[in-house]
């Protein structure tokens, strides 16, 4: 599973960088989907893949998003939040696809004083709710912003830059607002922090990118003793946080990239197996029959 990189995504799409944009740090761009769709469509659908950067879209039309394991369909409008970790799918139904979307790399943000932290934003957690289906009204108020922003690219404006930040972190904030109040838990005790340090280090072992990289950490233990706290303390924060367990969330986590890596790579089962730190195919069946009912390889076809 590749990782599409700026570069990438400008060659694709055929556009130019826009002169000096790259002069501040970080990256940050914005543009019209119906102009980009135009590039597409002579073109192989765009691949499942991961970005190296972060994306921001509003969109009509009826399209099909995967995303990690999921499949959402969209009749009419959407925003869609897309972080480097996961790697998702657009597909276009119909040819009739109108908004906009903002790229944007991490640095770009870290220029803000607001000392936010994207990967610490409920938005941009893993097992978070990404992609919003909109009614008229909310689309037109997001739409609002991002047409702020389209013609702020192109001005003079010495502190464009900083404006631009505003416009991302008030989109942020507006998904967040959507989202339901039980995935907005407040990270500012020692137990949820000790919870967010948990599932960033999860996050940190995916996705599974060659048959030859394997999972570090695989039990509840392993993750206590990175985090340095007692393996029955990080259980019971993670209950008081999540309702779940840490071997149910491992699980859950590891079965979910077992379900990408059967669905999106031709990598046979032993080699799934063994990348998810599976010593033995028939303790990888086992596993993944258990959690979903299904063996590997009923699940793939």
């Amino acid at each position: 599973m590749a990782i599409i990189s700026l570069e990438e995504f400008y060659r694709e799409t055929s556009t130019l960088i826009p002169e000096g944009i790259n002069k501040e740090i970080g990256h940050f761009n914005v543009f019209k989907v119906d102009e980009i769709v135009a590039q597409y469509k002579k073109k192989p659908v765009m691949p499942y893949n991961r970005r190296a950067y972060y994306k921001i879209s509003v969109i009509s039309g009826r399209n099909k998003a995967e995303y990690a394991d999921k499949e959402i369909d969209i009749e009419k409008n959407a925003l869609l939040f897309a972080t480097p970790k996961i790697p998702y799918h657009w597909v276009p139904q119909d040819d009739d696809q109108f908004g906009y979307f903002c790229i944007f790399t991490h640095d770009f943000l870290i220029q803000n004083k607001s000392g936010v932290v994207l990967d610490e934003l409920p938005i941009f957690q893993p097992g978070g709710y990404p992609i919003f289906q909109l009614s008229d009204e909310e689309a037109e108020d997001i739409t609002f912003i991002f047409k702020k922003m389209y013609k702020e690219i192109s001005s003079n404006y010495v502190y464009k830059y900083d404006l631009l930040r505003n416009y991302v972190l008030e989109l942020i904030h507006y998904g967040q607002k959507l989202q339901p109040a039980t995935s907005s838990y407040p990270l500012h005790t020692a137990s949820a922090r000790v919870s967010s340090l948990f599932i960033e280090l999860l996050e940190r072992q995916f996705p599974i990118e060659s048959p030859h990289q394997k999972l570090n950490l695989r039990t509840a233990k392993d993750y206590a003793e990175r985090l340095a706290v007692h393996v029955n303390h990080l259980n019971k924060v993670l209950k008081e946080n999540t309702g779940k367990t840490t071997t149910s969330i491992i699980s859950s986590r590891i079965v979910q990239e077992a379900k990408i890596l059967l669905k999106q790579t031709d990598w046979n089962i032993s080699e799934i197996a063994y990348s998810l730190g599976f010593e033995e195919v028939a303790h990888f069946s086992n596993f993944f029959r258990k959690q979903t009912s299904l063996a590997p390889l009923a699940f793939r076809s």
